[in-house]
């Protein structure tokens, strides 16, 4: 497996998994994509069908990742998978499923349903593959006798999954960046109240997308970059795109009865990270009927995949909602799924790219690019505040089960694009406790509280205001890495 960059540097060159697992964004600025995806055969999907978790994702991620030994991949795999570790369960009989599938119901002749990926210790969907990343990070890091220093930025979920998986993890330091008094009073405390040394937590004045601007902006920096060993944990990190490939197999195993049977997934999207993780595993030869991206108010996405168009927001026009994670005008994943649909043509990626700096965006439709969008089954709409709390009260009133704001954002756009006799799954996002408010809205009720976070809020809280300004959190970062 070798793998190239979206905008063409390094053309003939070896990079493995090992080598981009700590690199992040490729020396051009792109990203990082396997030269091929590899296929799984008719043989492997039937032999995966009955696999745990844990063996599932290593049969997965070997196929990305053969410069690792297989006794240690799989070592590292059921080390990560554990019910031990996903035990925040709202079902106590399927904790050893580590993503169980929860059927809401049949509606227009359709089987509804959850695939529950927030029983990590964090309560969102960012665990599944966070806790697989810090033990790779440690892993590889041992091996090499390296250590790192990670920057990443975080809407929400990506910040407290990084920093607990993180925590404690010999040779790693994280300096996450979130927008200052824009993240959920819990989110906010998950992340604030570690006190870990190896944890830092750096409040921007600005939006997200100012947060993920200035850690390309560092990372683009490759003097300061090798300096400081700076890596990422954000979803342009390859290694957490392809564990996120995984579940999609599990969530499809669990709905269907058979491999000739296919499924749609819908699928709450903000940067992109999620979705692209389902397009490669349709890409690898899962029966994907649909992939449905659904966003907030914060429509890009959705834009681009109904009229071509993709035009990011200034932080001005970026809304601030009531599901936050997906506050983001610029997704930076985008860009792996943009290489795939000009037939993985780097010079056009580049310049598309430069457009998007330069002009704020750029348009497929004129180019006549953008038919090709149906080949490869994305649809997608949109919800609005009013929208995922008619949906939180519709979904708890009719199928007694309580969902978060991203989660009812899913669920609102998936009945739009039901298809008779072919299932629709709703990636869960996160639990409800994490969006407190609204689900008060909704439901005049308090969210449900797994005992271990009872209280969070009030414990002591940890972390620096900074300026919106590159400079000053490369100074902070090179302060603490003396």
């Amino acid at each position: 497996m070798n793998y190239i960059s979206t905008r063409g540097a390094g053309i003939g060159e070896r990079h493995t998994f090992s080598d981009i697992l700590l690199g992040g964004l490729a020396k051009d600025g792109g990203l990082y994509l396997p030269n091929e995806y590899p296929k799984v055969s008719a043989d492997e999907l039937a032999r995966w069908r009955a696999l745990p978790y844990a063996d599932l994702a290593f049969e997965i991620l070997r196929k990305f990742s053969d410069d690792i030994p297989d006794e240690d991949l799989r070592e590292l795999t059921r080390r990560t998978y554990t019910a031990q570790v996903y035990c925040n369960v709202r079902d106590e009989e399927n904790a050893a499923q580590i993503t169980p599938l929860k059927t809401l119901g049949v509606e227009g002749g359709t089987p509804l349903s959850l695939l529950e990926l927030s029983n990590g210790p964090t309560l969102a969907f960012k665990d599944m593959a966070m806790q697989l990343l810090g033990n790779l990070f440690e892993y590889t890091l041992a091996k090499h006798g390296q250590t790192l220093n990670i920057l990443g930025a975080t809407s929400g979920d990506t910040g407290s999954a990084a920093e607990y998986a993180m925590r404690g993890k010999k040779g790693i330091r994280v300096f996450m960046l979130s927008p200052h008094k824009k993240m959920s009073a819990f989110q906010t405390a998950q992340m604030y109240s570690l006190q870990d040394p190896n944890i830092f937590n750096i409040a921007i004045e600005g939006v997200f997308d100012d947060c993920q601007d200035i850690v390309k902006a560092v990372s683009n920096d490759h003097a300061f970059k090798a300096q400081q060993k700076i890596g990422t944990v954000n979803s342009i990190n390859w290694a957490r795109v392809v564990a996120q490939v995984v579940y999609y197999f599990k969530g499809y195993f669990a709905a269907t009865k058979s491999n000739d049977e296919r499924v749609s997934f819908t699928v709450p999207s903000g940067n992109f990270g999620n979705v692209c993780a389902g397009h490669i595993a349709r890409m690898m030869g899962l029966p994907v009927e649909k992939l449905v991206v659904a966003t907030n108010e914060n429509d890009v996405l959705d834009e681009f995949f109904r009229t071509g168009i993709y035009r990011v927001r200034k932080s001005s026009e970026t809304y601030h909602t009531s599901s936050p994670s997906m506050d983001i005008s610029k997704a930076s994943n985008f860009e792996r799924f943009v290489f795939d649909l000009l037939g993985r043509d780097p010079k056009r990626v580049l310049q598309l790219f430069r457009d998007v700096e330069e002009k704020g965006g750029f348009d497929l439709q004129a180019s006549g690019d953008f038919a090709r969008v149906e080949e490869f089954g994305f649809v997608s709409g949109r919800s609005s505040h009013d929208d995922r709390v008619d949906t939180i009260r519709d979904v708890f009133e009719q199928y007694d089960t309580m969902i978060d704001t991203h989660t009812a954002d899913g669920v609102k756009v998936a009945r739009e694009h039901l298809q008779a006799g072919i299932p629709m799954i709703v990636l869960e996002t996160a639990q409800p406790i994490k969006f407190g408010e609204t689900i008060r809205e909704a439901l005049e009720r308090e969210p449900e509280r797994p005992a271990a976070f009872s209280g969070i809020e009030d414990l002591p809280q940890r972390f620096e205001v900074l300026a919106n300004d590159a400079e000053r959190v490369k100074e902070f970062v090179a302060e603490r890495t003396r």
